[in-house]
């Protein structure tokens, strides 16, 4: 079944190369957050593939002393990281079997529709005792940004598309890199938050990272005029009522304007045998 527009990827991917650097720093510190896993991992890597890191993962990895190649779905955003790269869709990975000892997917296998296939894919291209270390949003992710506009568009026509795209539960990660052949397979889940002094902000950052919707069965026509601005307003509703678990208002309530949006990360990893 194919969930995702896999041309739709592309576009917004090549639309985003020129732009992305406008969320380097949040794409950075999701990198950076599943690097850090190989600060306690005993194996030394020479050689890594980085898949879809956006121009921010392959210079940490040559930071480390890693050489790497880069592959993106969209030719555009693979010469974005610089270095060794390759237009490579992550269903058809192009690469040999044995050719690498690291694969780091961060935040870059969402939008897949054979997620266990690429997987596989990965796993082949990886040496014994090789690593996989991926991260992808998980259900939780953009929990605020869906609700307001499932609500804002109930509210106007009756009916809501889908304009968020879904995400794995964490349970079934860990599943999903046993069942795709890896060992020792782990999966966690860092949060991250972000604050926004105005919505318009939070999508324009989705756009400027290519994570525009590309659901196959998004609905394709112009939303309503008043779609956007009606779930901005409630996101900023939602903001000025939050508590924390002793029922204060959180930072940023009241007449502070802006909102936040979550990132639930899943960290995946999984060994070549």
């Amino acid at each position: 079944m194919e969930v995702f527009d896999r041309a739709a990827v592309r576009r917004h991917r090549d639309r985003a190369a020129p732009t992305v650097g406008r969320v380097a720093d949040v794409l950075r510190d999701a990198a950076e957050r599943l690097l850090d896993r190989l600060d306690d991992m005993t194996p030394r890597f020479a050689q890594a593939l980085d898949v879809g890191g956006r121009g921010v993962v392959a210079p940490l990895l040559r930071e480390r002393g890693i050489d790497v190649v880069s592959c993106d779905l969209s030719p555009i955003m693979a010469a974005v990281n610089g270095g060794p790269c390759v237009a490579a869709d992550e269903e058809l990975l192009p690469f040999a079997a044995g050719k690498f000892d690291l694969v780091v997917a961060s935040l870059s296998l969402h939008w897949v529709n054979d997620l266990p296939g690429a997987l596989i894919q990965l796993r082949h291209t990886l040496r014994p005792n090789g690593l996989l270390l991926a991260s992808l949003p998980a259900l939780g992710t953009l929990d605020e940004l869906r609700r307001a506009l499932t609500k804002a568009e109930e509210a106007l026509t009756g009916g809501a598309a889908p304009r968020v795209s879904p995400f794995p539960d964490l349970r079934d990660c860990a599943g999903l890199l046993q069942r795709a052949g890896y060992a020792m397979p782990v999966a966690d889940v860092e949060t991250i938050r972000l604050r926004y002094a105005t919505p318009l902000r939070l999508l324009d950052d989705l756009r400027s990272a290519g994570e525009t919707n590309a659901v196959r069965l998004r609905d394709r026509r112009i939303p309503p005029r008043d779609l956007f601005p009606a779930a901005l307003a409630m996101l900023q509703q939602e903001l000025a009522t939050l508590q924390d678990d002793q029922g204060r208002a959180l930072p940023g309530g009241g007449e502070t304007p802006g909102i936040t949006a979550t990132l639930r990360m899943a960290v995946m990893t999984g060994w070549q045998s």
